[in-house]
């Protein structure tokens, strides 16, 4: 075990990857000489070579579409996106192509796209969107958002063994700031498994990404007055674990629904939809979502601030619940 970070998680976990088996590539851009935007692939291409860390053109859609011709040709690419709301460049090969071909032709195409994502820099609307949603409403594609060392490093083994197309959203605002023990070995963690970050049993938060830790932070506030929070990672969003959930819902009766996308048609909804569908009868409280407002990311940071949920509203959201 060693303490990283949840960027060097990631890294280590791509460099394991590349090492164990040679149909493992990187492309995108500045991921070669200059090591990635973020410094995940820094010395990636002095150890593997510029064939296995390809730097690119300008062109999300480049990047996917070549990175899809080569998973149909065996090789597995890891995509990296500087920042995940290039990814709309990349959307008709992504969607159209990627996420649809083994239905229709039978074929494999294991590609992992990294798409840093997410605010707390006051990045602005073109990069700091949280745009899992989009993609989790497409068949043919798995969405994953860990918010841990250990679940970075463990979810990218997975993403890039498994034969289907996989979003990889890698939080930046978590990038430096969170560290844990992580195994120094290669291991997995299966998808569509949610993993419970704090126990509790008067009210219970899913959420998944960066809220996790601000929704921890939120339930450490309501036990100083006697409320215990349970806070349940989803880990995965597609596939995501409905089961778990629906248990915890039936234990805890009050449910709050975090997440840092926009409001309207984000995941939470699904998850509340879902919660209303099968197990109605065992709410206490209605189901209540926290997420962003329907606008643009801002650059001002007082207005980035109020646009991302911060740890006093999740704790006023959670103090509603547990006294309806």
């Amino acid at each position: 075990m060693s303490e990283r970070t949840y960027l060097q998680a990631i890294s280590d976990a791509l460099r394991e990857e590349m090492r164990r088996d040679q149909r493992v590539f990187v492309l995108g851009e500045d991921v070669g000489v200059y090591g990635g935007a973020f410094k995940v692939t820094l010395g990636f291409q002095e150890e593997f070579g510029p064939w296995r860390v390809m730097d690119t053109p300008l062109s999300e859609t480049a990047i996917v579409g070549g990175a899809t011709g080569a998973a149909l040709m065996g090789l597995r690419p890891v995509a990296e996106m500087q920042f995940a709301d290039f990814i709309s460049c990349a959307w008709d090969h992504l969607v159209t192509v990627a996420a649809k071909q083994h239905f229709r032709g039978g074929t494999a195409v294991p590609i992992v796209v990294r798409l840093p994502s997410g605010g707390g820099f006051s990045g602005g609307p073109f990069h700091s969107q949280n745009p899992e949603s989009s993609f989790a409403h497409i068949p043919g594609l798995k969405v994953v958002c860990p918010s841990t060392p250990p679940d970075a490093k463990g979810l990218l083994a997975s993403a890039i063994a498994d034969p289907n197309p996989v979003l990889y959203f890698e939080h930046k605002h978590l990038y430096r700031r969170i560290k844990a023990e992580v195994p120094d070995e290669r291991y997995t963690i299966p998808f569509g498994e949610a993993r419970v970050h704090r126990e509790g049993d008067d009210v219970l938060v899913v959420t998944w990404g960066a809220m996790v830790h601000t929704a921890a932070e939120a339930a450490e506030e309501l036990a100083k007055e006697g409320v215990e929070v349970e806070v349940l990672d989803l880990r995965t969003l597609i596939p995501w674990d409905k089961e778990r959930v629906l248990e915890d819902v039936r234990r805890c009766s009050k449910v709050l629904v975090l997440h840092e996308d926009t409001r309207t048609g984000g995941f939470g909804a699904e998850i509340a939809a879902t919660i209303a569908e099968e197990a109605f009868e065992h709410l206490d409280a209605p189901v209540k979502r926290i997420a962003a407002p329907d606008t643009p990311v801002p650059f001002s940071p007082p207005l980035e601030k109020a646009f991302i949920p911060q740890v006093e509203g999740v704790a006023a959201g959670l103090r509603e619940l547990a006294e309806y």
